[in-house]
């Protein structure tokens, strides 16, 4: 079986997007452009495969041109393990390349070793600070409160995914002139943790805000309101379910980003929550697309009053249609 490229493409909101039999061409998702030249092909070509892509403005060579793989794991907002993973249970085995084209593993018998945490030593080499989080509204002690770090090498800001026992989880690189990141090698997959869940247990917080990324529930700590993030718009699934449940959390504020996607990541949300546990919500006014552009056009104080107008579940008629 072949991955069918234009469907998973058209999963995701593309700018400047022009689609034709055999190719996508778009603004670039890996950085701040608003010229269609990144191109995508949607079918073998005599010189390229199927999901195959190009870059030509990108300045980083990592990032130049790639594979259907990589395309995914940075739209799905996962590890490469993980994307493999997707495809492999929705495709099976379609093809020879193991980075770029998922194939079906060998039967394997033996049993599997337990999880180990990440070395929390390996935070101590990127124990600098970058303006990049500052700029965004995200306050210092907010920072120091999540081990935020930067790689001086590669430029990009090191945000760390606690377990919820406080272990080392994950490490996320996030370049700062840029919209890429990646992860740190053997962390525990993304799919399995929920960022912020340490503080909330830690502190034994019963009322908190779930919003898709890292950087908007720091931007909600940073006003006093304790979150947590799922960490993508397509992330949300029973695992992380199941954890918020497990927590000290009783009642939960859902605020989702201003697009397609993030409806669909509130109602996936919504769903999975409601009738175990208090769901409320917020809705941040259009002009805004998620809540750090809503802090950092309306200030903090527009921000707390947002999330103190929340409304219980029940307030809202037709969730699916309105809003």
């Amino acid at each position: 079986m072949q991955i069918d490229v234009r469907e998973e493409l058209e999963q995701f909101e593309w700018t400047r997007a022009t689609w034709t039999d055999d190719r996508l061409t778009a603004a670039s998702p890996f950085r701040y452009d608003s010229h269609p030249s990144f191109y995508v092909y949607l079918t073998n070509t005599s010189t390229a495969n199927a999901g195959n892509w190009g870059d030509p403005g990108a300045t980083d060579a990592e990032y130049q041109r790639g594979g259907i793989v990589k395309l995914l794991a940075f739209l799905r907002n996962e590890t490469t393990a993980e994307t493999l993973d997707y495809l492999r249970s929705k495709y099976g085995n379609t093809g020879d390349n193991a980075e770029e084209e998922p194939k079906l593993r060998p039967l394997n018998l033996t049993l599997a070793e337990p999880y180990r945490p990440l070395d929390i030593r390996m935070l101590d080499a990127y124990n600098f600070r970058h303006p990049y989080l500052t700029e965004r509204g995200i306050t210092e002690p907010v920072q120091r409160l999540m081990r935020i770090g930067y790689d001086r090498d590669r430029k990009a800001v090191v945000i760390p995914w606690f377990n919820p026992n406080g272990t080392l989880g994950a490490i996320k690189f996030r370049k700062v002139g840029e919209k890429t990141f990646w992860y740190a090698k053997g962390g525990r997959p993304i799919r399995e943790m929920v960022y912020g869940l340490d503080v909330i247990y830690r502190k034994r917080i019963r009322r908190a805000a779930i919003v898709e990324s890292e950087t908007d529930a720091m931007t909600l700590m940073s006003a006093g309101i304790p979150a947590i993030a799922t960490g993508g718009a397509k992330s949300f699934n029973a695992i992380k379910r199941d954890m918020i449940l497990r927590s000290p959390i009783e009642e939960l504020i859902v605020i989702r980003d201003n697009d397609a996607a993030g409806r669909a990541w509130r109602n996936r949300v919504v769903g999975e929550l409601v009738g175990r546990i208090r769901v409320q919500i917020v809705l941040i006014p259009l002009l805004h697309k998620d809540v750090n552009e809503l802090m950092l056009g309306l200030g903090i104080d527009a921000l707390k009053a947002k999330v103190n107008r929340s409304r219980d579940i029940n307030g809202f008629a037709r969730l699916r249609t309105v809003c």
